[in-house]
Parts: structure tokens; C-alpha cells; sequence
């Protein structure tokens, strides 16, 4: 009778510091779901000029890129080039999408002197740009 008293008790403990892993999914997708409600998105598009070169738009996005590394506000980069099927991209071939935790923090990149610098390597091929910042939900 002891033995079954304790394999019931082993049971039931066992059961009781098992984690539910409902819960567990739930709890990680608020954590998620609170991250990116805090996070500014900045998204920047370049339509370049017809007479720059591929090295010209390959020296732009290595000087751009590098911008990750040199300036800390910057929370995560991403970047790629158009290859949208629907040709509604009205010139514009290269996205790339900045993240931040506060306005403060893109305030301070976008007067941040490698930043400054970036628009001196961009602007003689810079045919258009399009910016567009919002909070995630």
C-alpha cells in the first residue's frame, strides 16, 4: 500500500512541476508580440540614376551597410533588391529596413556623421528616395 501511495505521489508531483507547454507558447508570443510593438521601423527605398554603374550601386551598398557596425541606435538591418514579379516598384530597386527602439535612437542615426557621410557616397546616384518610418504592431 506504501509503494502505491508513493507512485502516486511521484505521479502527481511530477505532473504538477511539468511545464505546460501551452502556456510556455503563449507567454513567448506576448514576449514577442511586446517587442515589436516597441520597435521603430525605418524604411528606406533608392531608385538609382539610369548612368550610375553596378560598381557605383555595389560602392553604395557597401557604404551603406557598413552603417550597422559604425552606428549603435541601430537595433537590427536588413536590406535586399527588388525582384517583385508585379513591376509596381515604379523604379525602385533597393529596400532596406532599419530598426530601432525610439525615435531618440533614429533621431540620433539620422544626424549621426556616417550617416552624413553616406549621403555624400549616395547622392550623385541617387535618382529618388522613399522613406517611410512607423511603430510595429
Amino acid at each position: 500500500m506504501k509503494i502505491t501511495y508513493f507512485v502516486l505521489f511521484s505521479l502527481f508531483l511530477m505532473i504538477g512541476c511539468t511545464n505546460n507547454p501551452d502556456n510556455a507558447n503563449q507567454s513567448s508570443v506576448t514576449e514577442k508580440l511586446e517587442k515589436v510593438d516597441n520597435q521603430l521601423r525605418h524604411v528606406v527605398l533608392f531608385k538609382f540614376k539610369e548612368s550610375s554603374s553596378e560598381m557605383d550601386i555595389q560602392k553604395v551598398e557597401a557604404s551603406f551597410n557598413a552603417l550597422k557596425q559604425t552606428i549603435t541606435e541601430i537595433k537590427d538591418f536588413e536590406w535586399g533588391t527588388n525582384n517583385s514579379p508585379e513591376k509596381l516598384n515604379k523604379g525602385f530597386t533597393h529596400c532596406y529596413f532599419l530598426t530601432f527602439d525610439s525615435e531618440k535612437d533614429r533621431d540620433a542615426y539620422l544626424v549621426h556623421p556616417d550617416h552624413k557621410a553616406f549621403g555624400d557616397v549616395i547622392g550623385p546616384h541617387l535618382e529618388d528616395v522613399l522613406v517611410v518610418d512607423y511603430w510595429a504592431k
